[in-house]
């Protein structure tokens, strides 16, 4: 092997000991990325993100600060402004029940809550009653200066929840400013829609929730209303007189006061044998001080003799209990209530007078218990309805015309249209009202009984049903009525909902004549 020159060898160390020149190539990390562009979002989808945290926002400052307490006549109330889906305003008096008005139709709902009664004004109320009459005026000056304090907070409280909750989504105070503006112009277009929907008669139409004895005092009377005075002062006035004593001295409930211009007719139907409606029946007859009880039919299930002691508590309602027979009823039943001292059953047309009213009515010529459809069923509910017009035609043409009709089924009831001013009728157990072509108005109870044994067929039991018909003493036409529903299968809580015929709304002229009863060549006007 030939050796290395020394030479060489010290080059070779020389090169090993110099130092490196760097180079300038960059090494791109093995797991590196490739950097995407941002996909810019859809307008609709950011448009609806901004509405939520809008929406949500608002909603927050409203819970949180949107509420103003409003002394008001004797009363101390909260109100407060809610999101709602159908508007209206909502009175709430704990513990008795609540009031819902159908004031307005917007976003936002109203909600009044009775706090307490200041002792010193309501004392002042109950030791100098003429200041009763002062009231409306108080309360229309309370409530006005209430919902402009409500109004003003209610707006800082939006601006304000939807402000900072769009600076915590967005974290740019642009859009957080954006968020509450936008607050502040659904808030002042749910407003604006409020005002121009304002419905000032709704308070003579409340829906009341609550404890059952406490609606006759809380609603109160139904009375003719003359369309020379604020509607809506007068009976804010009155509503906060009804509630000023429901809460005096021992907060027990005073004794109903009931108008002494009109007669009071409890309609009751389909009882199917539920016990329960005795107990219920004579609470409404000693709370809204019942005149007359109307049953227009099926208070037994199936009509046997073994079912007669059913009925023995008719005796002790304290009412006159006018009856009709249905299609659950027998022959055996009737003659079983004719017995009776206090029942006025009444059939073929026969017509009498009870409390100042005059009654007329036919039984069911049908008797089906077991539910059945008889052939030619309908035929001869018609024939029973024409029997018993023609007997009206006689009354009026004796000068003793009827003033309310009754019979079981609906289609029998309709062909007395014309002849009567007012039909009651029941047994499709679920309420309903009508006015007819010739001007008679049809009223259908629903289920006093809750539909009977039948209530726990279904998920649910069936409500029970009856109503209150006020009557002017001098006329003798229906005023107003009260649809009463409880809870099935005898719920103590109820909600009543008071309704005005509209020839007794405000501004509408007198309740006019019935028209004249058709001729027999007329078509007939039934349903099909």
């Amino acid at each position: 092997m030939s050796r290395v020159p020394s030479a060489v060898v010290k080059f070779r160390h020389r090169l090993r000991r110099a130092p490196r020149v760097p180079t300038l190539r960059t090494r791109r990390p093995a797991c590196a990325p490739l950097a995407l562009a941002p996909r810019p979002r859809h307008p609709l989808v950011r448009a609806l993100g901004l509405v939520t945290v809008v929406v949500l926002g608002a909603w927050l400052g409203l819970l949180v600060v949107g509420n103003v307490r409003v002394p008001v006549g004797p009363m101390d109330t909260t109100m407060t402004l809610r999101p709602s889906l159908t508007g209206g305003t909502k009175i709430n008096v704990s513990p008795l029940g609540a009031l819902q008005l159908d004031s307005h139709t917007a976003p936002v709902r109203l909600d009044v809550n009775v706090d307490q009664l200041d002792p010193a004004r309501s004392q002042a109320l109950v030791d100098h009653p003429e200041r009763f009459s002062g009231l409306q005026d108080e309360v229309a000056h309370d409530i006005t200066r209430g919902t402009a304090d409500l109004a003003v907070r209610s707006g800082v409280a939006v601006v304000t929840g939807a402000t900072a909750l769009g600076l915590a989504v967005y974290r740019r105070p642009r859009r957080a400013l954006a968020s509450g503006g936008l607050a502040l112009a659904l808030l002042a277009a749910s407003g604006g829609t409020a005002y121009a929907t304002w419905n000032p008669d709704s308070v003579l139409e409340p829906k009341f929730s609550g404890l059952l004895s406490s609606a006759p005092s809380l609603v109160g009377n139904a009375r003719s209303i003359v369309t020379e005075f604020d509607v809506y002062q007068q009976e804010l006035a009155r509503l906060v007189t009804n509630v000023t004593k429901l809460y005096d001295a021992t907060s027990t409930l005073p004794a109903y006061q009931p108008d002494p211009t009109t007669i009071r007719v409890l309609h009751v139907s389909d009882i199917h044998l539920n016990p329960a409606s005795w107990t219920i029946i004579a609470s409404l007859v000693e709370q809204y001080r019942v005149d007359v009880i109307v049953d227009s039919g099926d208070t037994m299930d199936h009509g046997t003799a073994a079912e007669n002691g059913f009925l023995d508590p008719i005796e002790g309602l304290g009412a006159p209990y006018v009856w009709v027979r249905g299609n659950h009823d027998s022959l055996v039943t009737q003659r079983y209530l004719e017995r009776m001292k206090n029942v006025h059953v009444l059939d073929d047309g026969r017509a009498t007078t009870i409390a100042g009213l005059r009654f007329a009515g036919i039984g069911d010529p049908q008797f089906t218990p077991d539910r059945s459809q008889a052939s030619g069923a309908e035929q001869s509910q018609e024939l029973a309805g024409a029997r018993l017009a023609s007997a009206l035609r006689d009354q009026r043409a004796a000068g003793t015309p009827v003033d309310v009709a009754v019979a079981h089924e609906p289609s029998a009831a309709r062909e007395v249209d014309g002849t009567v001013p007012l039909v009651l009728a029941g047994h499709i157990h679920r309420e309903k009202t009508e006015v007819m072509k010739y001007g008679t108005r049809l009223r259908i109870e629903g289920s006093t009984g809750g539909s009977g044994l039948r209530a726990v067929e279904g998920k649910y039991p069936d409500p029970i049903e009856a109503s209150i018909l006020y009557f002017d003493r001098d006329t003798r036409r229906l005023q107003a009525w009260d649809s009463i529903e409880l809870g099935g299968l005898g719920r103590t809580t109820a909600e009543v909902s008071r309704h005005l015929p509209k020839e007794n709304q405000p501004g509408a002229t007198t309740s006019p004549n019935p028209p004249p009863t058709p001729s027999p060549a007329t078509p007939s006007t039934n349903s099909p």
